[in-house]
């Protein structure tokens, strides 16, 4: 039995052929290396911040991420609900929270998940993967897996804002998180713990209404990282990834830049410092390669 267990959330972006399909690759293999055992929600759904943002209505938004609590609650009885996915975690713990706080929300909710023969006791924890890393596993767990530092790649750690606001993680600061930091730290990286814009949104919500707003955030996250000498970008969001990666193109046209800075996932990082082969760290699925990281896994 696996030293950890959780009901995981996998999200619908981490499915076969979405845009971070490369994310659930490298977990499944971090989680490997770390002895975590995650339990997909059975028959789970969108977690609605999709939903939530065109218009649907506060009801149904919220229901949707209950109805993946509940069925948790019902199939994973006592396991915590982990999310890779910014947006997902988001969207779950924020309904939690509503209907910690809104007894008659949580009984509208129950009316309309009765429907499908759920019940929502709202009673179990919402964890992001970074939470389980820092305050679950632990920086000396992770660093006694390394095989192969990550010597010489030196990393900005873009948190991004939604895993960073309202809810942040345990301990750490809302205008400089550190942890992404420490995690290329322990993975023998050099970690640039001033990186200004850390925090900043990569415009992911404005990347299709006001493409030239989105770019242009998106531009002054990836000259900071280039401003202090890094390798690469590392962050915990799907949106962000992607985001800042795959707009570098257009950037560059519309500003003469000439940017090609690779934007990996924490999991990615911790696959190839843990000793598994490129492909288990999921890096052929980068549109700008990560060719040092490709380098150290090939040794």
């Amino acid at each position: 039995m696996a030293k950890l267990q959780y009901s995981f959330y996998p999200g619908c972006s981490s499915q076969k052929g979405a845009s971070s399909s490369n994310y659930l690759v490298s977990v499944q293999t971090m989680c490997e290396e770390l002895d975590i055992q995650l339990n997909d929600i059975p028959d789970w759904n969108c977690c609605s911040a999709s939903v939530g943002y065109a218009g649907g209505g506060e009801l149904p938004r919220l229901v949707l991420s209950g109805r993946n609590i509940a069925l948790s609650e019902q199939h994973n009885p006592g396991q915590e609900i982990v999310a890779t996915c910014a947006a997902c975690w988001l969207s779950t713990r924020e309904a939690k929270e509503r209907f910690d706080h809104d007894q008659g929300l949580l009984a509208e909710a129950n009316q309309a998940l009765a429907e499908a023969g759920l019940k929502l006791k709202n009673e179990t924890p919402i964890k992001h993967m970074a939470e389980v890393l820092v305050e679950d596993v632990g920086y000396d767990a992770i660093k006694a897996k390394v095989k192969k530092p990550l010597e010489g790649v030196k990393i900005a750690g873009y948190v991004g804002c939604q895993t960073n606001r309202p809810f942040g993680v345990s301990g750490e600061s809302f205008e400089n998180p550190q942890y992404l930091d420490k995690m290329v730290e322990t993975l023998g990286g050099d970690s640039i713990p001033t990186y200004e814009k850390k925090v900043q949104c990569c415009g992911g919500a404005l990347a299709f209404s006001e493409p030239a707003k989105s770019q242009e955030m998106i531009k002054g996250i990836i000259e900071a990282a280039y401003d202090h000498g890094a390798d690469m970008i590392v962050t915990p969001c799907p949106v962000c990834q992607m985001n800042v990666e795959v707009y570098q193109d257009q950037i560059n046209a519309t500003y003469g830049t000439k940017f090609k800075m690779p934007v990996v996932y924490y999991s990615t990082l911790m696959a190839v410092a843990f000793g598994r082969s490129a492909k288990d760290a999921a890096l052929n699925g980068q549109v700008i390669p990560a060719k040092q990281l490709e380098e150290i896994a090939a040794k």
